[in-house]
């Protein structure tokens, strides 16, 4: 298979296999295979799409079966049995043991289908049309998630003005020791700030694309008291920092907060199929029959797989114990990383939460010389941040001690690699 040609009849627009620019074609667990037979572990995982890993096996069993049932693969919204074990599972594996109650819709496959039906959720049911959204954040790019999607490539590209939001400093943004609620604070209360009264709130308890960004628990409590105290509904955005990658299923659980509506994508399939869910307050469900759809938010081969991987993987707590455990390797890791690159003149920095991490090498020129050299030596490892410059564990939650500690070696020698270069 020729690289070359798939390099002339795909769009320019394509990104991920500009740093990776080989053909895949097998994959398991935390481990990736090119056409060539070339073996490489992945810190990437479908961006976080898979924290189960490639393939897991008792979920694609799960789907195999159900194919060859003959059961309903695509139903609009209809009801159909995978709908209501998903459902059913939704309820008593995630919520009741959490003390949650919420409605459950299905926007359609993507999460910018998700963030956009929670946006016009909101303003449906306040009648308020502002969103309060934070610096660096990323929502996704249709128009509406856009519009709360700090990064400038994305804006600039729509060729339209965004609208429909306003942009409050996250936490941290403004450096150590400043409390950036303080200013939403006081804009909420100044008749004069310019602050229209909004709808709701939205945010990422740990930023992704932004550079993984952590809120800090004292942060995102208060936050929730100044929406309760306002009357403005919170939205927690759990696409990528959810389905455990923070060490908890929900990434909110670790403050003790409860949203008034949550979106979820990427790993809720736990397969790897396209599926996305907004869960809402009960009394927020006011939509109209049909106000919001979509053609594919009935895939019910992605039903059938989340439901066994909420099943498998979160009837217990065994396995966020084991994400906390794998999260505090990666970060001594990660901490040491930072020490030797601030020991060789380059100023570095490690946070997180969980599996969820970044090393801050402050520049993207450096952060892809590390990524780059890593590919070569087999690890898979992408950037984020305003200029590239975070490089980002997303590997799946199920990889192995050993091949953790592997990926981890790799990208230590990537680091004293582009240091001595």
């Amino acid at each position: 298979m020729d690289t070359q040609y798939l390099e002339n009849i795909e769009s320019n627009v394509r990104t991920y296999s500009r740093s990776f620019p080989v053909i895949f074609d097998k994959a398991q667990g935390a481990r990736i295979w090119d056409a060539d037979g070339n073996e490489y572990l992945d810190f990437l995982a479908g961006a976080g799409t898979l924290n189960y890993g490639h393939n897991e096996s008792d979920l694609q069993k799960a789907l195999i079966d159900y194919i060859q049932s003959g059961g309903i693969v695509h139903g609009l919204d209809m009801w159909t049995d995978a709908k209501y074990q998903f459902f059913k599972t939704v309820e008593e594996v995630l919520l009741k043991p959490r003390g949650l109650d919420y409605k459950i819709q299905l926007p359609g496959p993507t999460g910018t289908n998700a963030v956009e039906a929670a946006i016009r959720l909101a303003r449906h049911a306040t009648g308020r049309k502002n969103i309060i959204t934070f610096t660096n954040g990323f929502h996704g790019v249709t128009m509406g998630a856009l519009a709360t999607t700090g990064n400038a490539k994305f804006r600039q590209a729509a060729e339209l003005p965004a609208i429909g939001a306003q942009f409050m400093p996250y936490d941290g943004y403004l450096g150590e020791g400043v409390d950036t609620l303080d200013y939403l604070e006081k804009a909420l209360t100044d008749s004069s700030s310019g602050l229209d009264k909004p709808a709701a709130v939205f945010f990422e308890t740990v930023q992704g694309e932004g550079g993984i960004n952590v809120a800090s628990i004292e942060w995102m409590q208060r936050l929730e008291h100044l929406c309760k105290a306002h009357d403005i509904l919170m939205i927690v955005d759990d696409i990528q920092a959810g389905c455990g990658r923070t060490g908890k299923f929900f990434s909110f659980e670790h403050a003790d907060i409860k949203p008034d509506i949550i979106t979820n994508s990427k790993s809720i399939s736990g397969f790897g199929l396209p599926f996305a869910m907004v869960l809402m307050r009960r009394d927020l469900d006011v939509w109209k029959a049909g106000e919001y759809n979509g053609t594919f938010r009935g895939f019910n081969f992605a039903m059938v797989t989340a439901t066994a991987a909420l099943k498998k993987y979160w009837s217990d707590d065994t396995f966020e114990k084991d994400i906390q455990r794998k999260g505090e390797i990666v970060k001594t890791r990660y901490q040491e990383l930072a020490s030797l690159i601030s020991d060789h003149g380059h100023s570095a920095s490690e946070r997180g939460r969980g599996l969820m991490r970044g090393l801050d090498v402050k520049t993207g020129e450096m952060a892809d010389k590390i990524t780059k050299r890593a590919f070569k030596k087999g690890l898979i490892i992408e950037t984020c941040g305003h200029d590239g410059n975070v490089i980002k564990c997303l590997c799946s939650l199920t990889i192995t001690g050993d091949e953790l500690e592997k990926a981890l070696d790799i990208l230590e020698d990537s680091v004293k690699d582009a240091l001595a270069a």
